[in-house]
């Protein structure tokens, strides 16, 4: 049902502590664990899986594209989340959400869209159109 890869990993490699402010935008690779604010889009590198921790004190301002989320502050702005999404008791999200698997606890906050990923959504089919030319 769910793949091995579907819960985030346990390893953060970077922290953005309380107190700290980083106004732009924010590229890693691995896990990052937000205390603080960004001003700016968060984006995990789209080759690699990337976990993003943000604690009850975070608020992010922009876009979050990552493989897993964990959250349980604030983010005005779109997030997609291509693998897994956790919405904890005091996430509080204004914007839509693009999500593969998707577990919300009771208390958080979604004023936005909920779109499902699904496999056939990102498989292109063309059509040919056959038939005969009259002269």
């Amino acid at each position: 049902m769910f793949s091995k890869h579907s819960k985030p990993q346990n390893r953060i490699d970077s922290l953005i502590g309380v107190g700290t402010k980083v106004v732009g935008d924010l590229h890693f690779t691995g896990g990052l664990r937000i205390d603080g604010e960004i001003c700016g889009n968060v984006i995990a590198d789209p080759g690699k899986a990337s976990t993003l921790v943000l604690s009850e004190q975070a608020r992010v301002s922009g876009e979050i594209r990552v493989t897993h989320l964990v959250l349980n502050g604030t983010v005005i702005g779109p997030i997609e989340a291509n693998e897994y999404l956790e919405l904890q008791s005091k996430a509080k999200v204004t914007g839509d959400v693009k999500y593969k698997t998707l577990e919300i606890q009771l208390g958080a906050i979604v004023e936005g869209k909920l779109a499902h990923i699904s496999e056939a959504t990102e498989k292109v089919v063309s059509l040919k159109v056959s038939g005969a030319e009259s002269k």
